[in-house]
């Protein structure tokens, strides 16, 4: 704020100021002081970016995940995979042995003054005017990073080079300094620069000052979606020769609070995470410290595959809700057998295999009836189509019926295989039931003609040929009596009743005693003959659904655990835990 008139000399230089600021920053100093990174004679060997062995296995675990996960999820749920996946291939490409710090802020927190104050010289505009920051400006303390520089866009014009002093070149030796512009600024490409360039950037440092620390802009826009990237971040809270007395460190705490409600881990007692320092650009005091931890941090040559990390397990986290479940899935053995059974129903297998049973009994009548009773029924054959076999087409009314509870089927054998999936495999598995469902209902009632009876009498057993001449003698004895009773009648053989009698009476009551006896045995044979043609009505039933709605859900289902263990892979979950 500008100092109000009438004011004098010395009140005013209490008053924050960031053209005081930077008067007294660059007091002393030239622009020859603050050279452009000079352009390399000659080609520069970079060593890459080395990503060690889990890092690696996560990425080509998301990698695979995403190419799995195309034709079932849409681009939009894909594209921070995606992203991530990109930005691995850039950063690993480019140099390793330089980490990429940005210093990120609000409108009058001093970040550009902290940044001149490590650069040892005033690099970055300040003063009045808001925004200061316009555009990214990039100071690099070694050679070799143009490569990273201009993957983040920034021109040559906007590169420089620190004051030449040979302790601060090495103790910051390989870090690329990046002044951002105010991320609350009221220009909104200063905006979508920095929401840019926080995407590509190694690290970063947020520069808070002590009115501004808690703005819900920057907790809620900035440092609650980036808690898990706590490791690779440095929070700084500014100004603290404005505090007096204790201020700063009841600041420091409260600060240190609301980092906490953020979800971001704070690096003390020799934790991972964010670490948390107080400084004054404008005095100096604390800026060695930070300069220090600037220093151990660059030295590690760690930031960038950590920021990385933090970047999968965003994307992994972002990618919860459409892979994670705490269903094992699958279809149980009870629902396929239910299944196949509702479709044997819908087929009419138990029908059928009463059907044989009777027919099979029928058959076994005709051939141990009586030589009468087979006449009478021979005549009624002629005169109504033959039974004992499966019809081959049903009545409107039947189809319709049967159509019913094939769809009921379908729906039922879905709905149990997509129970407690994740949306889009949910609806990738009821739509592959649909698709299989479309003609099954026809191809039953071909495989109820073709799996019914054979075409013919039913076979039968062995002891049919003795049963049928028993039957015959029967019949003879019948006749012989017949006959001789009609010779005794004309005068032809001489009077005896009782004989030809009793071979009529043997005849006429022993025919009907061995049908009854021939039905009896025949129960036993019928019942397993229907048995048997339920069972492969049932079967033929089960193997049709099985080839057209099964499979295709079992490859869906199969399709889903694939790119689950490829999820699991990318959270660093064992595969088993995840099941």
């Amino acid at each position: 704020m500008k100092a109000r008139a009438g004011t004098s000399d010395e009140d005013a230089a209490g008053v924050w100021d960031d053209g005081l600021i930077a008067r007294r920053v660059t007091e002393g100093l030239t622009a020859e002081q603050t050279p452009l990174e000079p352009r390399a004679p000659g080609p520069q060997t970079v060593t890459p970016l080395a990503y060690d062995g889990p890092l690696r296995s996560r990425l080509d675990a998301l990698r695979e995940l995403v190419g799995l996960s195309r034709t079932r999820l849409d681009n939009r749920t894909l594209a921070e995979a995606g992203r991530v996946l990109d930005e691995a291939s850039a950063r690993r490409r480019l140099s390793g042995q330089h980490t990429v710090v940005a210093i990120a802020g609000a409108t009058g927190s001093g970040k550009s003054q902290l940044f001149n104050a490590l650069a040892g010289v005033p690099i970055s505009e300040t003063g009045v005017r808001r925004p200061t920051t316009a555009a990214p400006i990039a100071c690099s303390w070694s050679d070799g990073a143009v490569g990273l520089i201009e993957r983040l866009g920034i021109p040559p014009r906007l590169r420089r080079r620190p004051l030449q002093n040979p302790d601060s070149e090495q103790q910051l030796r390989g870090l690329i300094l990046v002044d951002l512009p105010d991320h609350d600024s009221a220009a909104v490409q200063h905006r979508e620069q920095v929401d840019r360039i926080l995407k590509l950037v190694d690290a970063v440092i947020w520069v808070v000052d002590p009115e501004k620390y808690a703005d819900a802009m920057l907790h809620e826009r900035y440092l609650r979606p980036m808690a898990g990237h706590a490791e690779v971040m440095f929070i700084v809270l500014n100004q603290i020769d404005r505090l007096p007395g204790e201020a700063t460190d009841l600041v420091l705490d409260d600060l240190r609070r609301l980092l906490d409600e953020d979800g971001i881990a704070l690096g003390e007692y020799g934790e991972p995470g964010a670490t948390v320092l107080a400084l004054s650009a404008l005095t100096g005091d604390g800026v060695a410290d930070l300069r220090e931890s600037l220093g151990q941090f660059v030295a590690e040559r760690g930031a960038a595959a950590r920021r990385i990390a933090a970047d999968v397990d965003a994307a992994a986290d972002g990618l919860r809700p459409v892979y994670a479940t705490r269903r094992r899935p699958g279809l149980s053995e009870e629902a396929r057998e239910e299944f196949a059974a509702r479709l044997a129903d819908a087929v009419g297998a138990t029908a059928a295999g009463e059907a044989a049973e009777r027919g099979w009994l029928r058959n076994a009548n005709r051939a141990c009836g009586t030589p009468w009773l087979r006449l009478w029924r021979w005549y009624h054959d002629r005169r109504e189509p033959p039974t004992g076999r499966l019809p081959l087409r049903a009545q409107p009314d039947e189809e319709a019926t049967a159509r019913q509870r094939v769809e009921h089927a379908v729906r039922t054998v879905a709905d149990r295989a997509s129970a407690g999936l994740p949306a889009p495999w949910a609806q990738a598995v009821r739509e592959a039931a649909v698709r299989g469902a479309h003609g099954l209902p026809e191809a039953l009632d071909e495989l109820a003609a073709r799996a019914g009876l054979p075409p013919g009498r039913p076979p039968r057993p062995g002891w049919w040929p003795v049963a049928v001449l028993a039957q015959a003698c029967m019949t003879l004895l019948q006749i012989v009596g017949g006959l001789w009773l009609a010779g005794q009648i004309v005068g032809v053989m001489a009077p005896n009743l009782g004989v030809p009698v009793l071979l009529m009476l043997c005849g006429i009551v022993g025919g009907p005693l061995i049908e009854w006896g021939c039905r009896m045995a025949a129960r036993g044979p019928a019942r397993r003959y229907g048995q048997e043609a339920e069972r492969r009505l049932r079967e033929a039933a089960g193997a049709c659904g099985r080839a057209r709605v099964l499979d295709p859900l079992a490859a869906e289902l199969l399709r889903y655990r694939e790119v689950r263990e490829q999820y699991a892979r990318v959270t660093g979950v064992g595969v088993g835990a995840s099941r």
